[in-house]
């Protein structure tokens, strides 16, 4: 790879609160206030969202607008594959956390010969379906939409066929069947989770790594341990949603979840997890400046999209030299 893209997803419609296709540019503002050149270094592209859906009635009661969805999906996963061709590396901004379905998918149409692993930095598992959700926002879908999982065995809801039409366009988006299996799936400070999904990540044996392990371990101690769990994947996907902060330093997200990760922990984490050069494509998602104050979430979140994004060149630079 020889630089990084921006692929900016300002789609919103698999989140439950309005709000966070502002997020790309809550982040601008905040990169402007902070004297900051980041939006003019790297080239950018974005993408089509059709946010103007929510203006329309909802036909999908158990997978809110999953039809437009899919159609945004596509573009995301095309573009995702398209930059990964090019030899570029994919720096995914986007709103709702159901565009990771459709990086994931981008991921595994570039390279499908390739065992993917996945860090999934979050304050929630997001491996509901249609059949198990309690909200039917897809933004708590993606995982069980890239593993192919519906989870029957905990079923709650009995989506139209049209749902289900769509919810299958969504789990072969990209080269068809699941992009990941669960071992290959770490969760990283995950702690809002529904019984259906406590159920599911223990039937799959996930990965879970909670917070009082960060904390004792340190992030560079638990990057190596990320990557020994990871060790027969040939390519990994950071996934970072910023619920993962404690609710103190995110109130501008939908779902801000208390006992998460401190500033300082976020950006170390990310850090020394950039570094690894298995890393094919870094997320940054769920900013929501119309519940801020100050636009505080987006200021957090720079700083910590721009120590990641450093960690990105200086692996890229390295790797450069090393080929020649």
């Amino acid at each position: 790879m020889k630089r990084i893209k921006l692929l900016e997803v300002r789609s919103e419609l698999g989140a439950g609160t309005r709000g966070s296709g502002m997020g790309i540019d809550a982040l601008r503002v905040a990169c402007l206030n902070k004297g900051s050149d980041y939006f003019r270094r790297f080239n950018s592209v974005v993408l089509p969202d059709l946010n103007h859906v929510l203006f329309e009635k909802n036909h999908f009661p158990f997978a809110k607008h999953i039809d437009s969805i899919y159609t945004v999906q596509k573009g995301i996963a095309n573009a995702v594959e398209q930059t990964l061709r090019f030899g570029e590396f994919p720096l995914v901004l986007a709103g709702d956390h159901s565009s990771a379905n459709a990086t994931i998918a981008g991921i595994k149409a570039a390279y499908p010969a390739k065992t993917l692993g996945v860090i999934w930095i979050d304050a929630h598992a997001d491996i509901h379906s249609p059949y198990t959700t309690p909200s039917g926002n897809v933004h708590g879908m993606p995982l069980a939409a890239a593993l192919g999982v519906d989870n029957l065995k905990h079923q709650r809801n009995i989506p139209d066929p049209e749902t289900e039409f769509f919810w299958r366009r969504l789990q072969n988006l990209g080269e068809p069947g699941p992009k990941l299996k669960p071992e290959h799936l770490v969760y990283v400070v995950v702690r809002d989770t529904e019984e259906e999904e406590d159920s599911l990540i223990e039937e799959l044996g996930i990965k879970w790594i909670k917070l009082p392990e960060i904390k004792a371990k340190g992030s560079r101690r638990l990057s190596r341990e990320i990557y020994e769990h990871l060790r027969f994947c040939d390519l990994v996907y950071i996934s970072f949603d910023v619920d993962s902060l404690d609710s103190s330093f995110s109130i501008g997200t939908g779902t801000p979840v208390e006992d998460g990760l401190y500033l300082s922990e976020a950006e170390n984490l990310c850090q020394d997890l950039l570094e690894n050069e298995r890393v094919v494509c870094f997320e940054m998602v769920e900013i929501n400046p119309t519940l801020d104050n100050g636009n505080t979430m987006a200021k957090n979140a720079f700083n910590i999209l721009e120590k990641a994004t450093d960690a990105i060149e200086k692996r890229l630079r390295l790797e450069e030299v090393v080929s020649r």
